[in-house]
């Protein structure tokens, strides 16, 4: 059955650039590549040290490579609160993205939200002013939120990483592993109704799995090591490229709407 939509969530669909739904054509995994390692469930353990990705020695390097740390475990730190967790990405040398970023970019939002967001990595904009989502795919973000009743406001918004890699290339194996226990310790402290995972390195590296963005965002997950419902969606600077998505996703914000409402 298709919901008759207000007056405001109209403006604001056609703010997003959605002016028509359509059914969900076929997965187009084209764009879509696994990676290496996910970010291990909220246990609370320490993890084994992560693998070293393979690096053909015939085939130089784009530019200068982050050197990983294989054999050196992240330091896990006491992170109980607000406080200590933001200060502890602050304070974070355990990778080498801590002095190739500008700032860090721990989050933004309301620390106790229902709905917590998580993106893969800060961008130029995020790099600057040290908040994510706040450059064009940032705005697209505050539009979609807008079309389901939420403000940037009222959700708390993270990535997986807090430091911007060079060039916005994907996140590295050891750099996922220096930040897991700080986005654990944002889990735990917002406490939310609902993960909305936006992309597919967050999507992947929070459920542990390899599936193509395409399939794990047409099911509801739950976070493993938590019974917190995940839904996964495109990312808005996906759907700044590639606009026809748009409608795929105003379904999956009308799904975190049904999962915000169940009671």
């Amino acid at each position: 059955m298709t919901a008759v939509l207000t007056p405001r969530q109209q403006h604001c669909l056609d703010g997003i650039g959605i002016t028509a739904w359509r059914p969900r054509p076929a997965v187009d995994a084209a764009e879509l590549k696994p990676i290496a390692e996910a970010i291990p469930a909220q246990s609370g353990q320490p993890r084994s040290a992560p693998p070293v990705q393979s690096h053909q020695p015939s085939a130089p390097a784009e530019s200068k490579p982050a050197t990983p740390r294989p054999t050196v475990m992240p330091v896990e730190l006491e992170l109980n609160d607000w406080e200590q967790t933001l200060q502890a990405i602050e304070a974070c040398t355990q990778c080498d993205l801590a002095r190739t970023c500008t700032r860090k970019v721990p989050g933004k939002g309301f620390q106790q939200a229902d709905v917590l967001i998580i993106g893969e990595a800060p961008g130029h904009d995020e790099d600057i002013q040290g908040k994510p989502f706040v450059g064009r795919a940032g705005q697209l973000l505050d539009k979609m939120l807008a079309a389901i009743g939420l403000s940037t406001e009222s959700v708390y918004i993270t990535n997986i990483l807090k430091c911007r890699p060079p060039g916005n290339r994907d996140p590295q194996v050891d750099e996922i592993a220096a930040c897991a226990q700080f986005l654990r310790a944002q889990i735990k402290l917002v406490a939310p109704k609902v993960i909305l995972s936006v992309g597919r390195i967050s999507a992947q590296n929070l459920l542990g799995q390899q599936s193509p963005l395409g399939r794990l965002r047409t099911q509801q997950h739950v976070l493993p090591g938590t019974d917190i419902p995940l839904l996964v969606t495109y990312h808005p600077a996906y759907l700044l490229r590639t606009p026809s998505e748009k409608a795929k996703s105003w379904e999956d914000l009308k799904a975190l709407h049904r999962l915000l409402h169940l009671d």
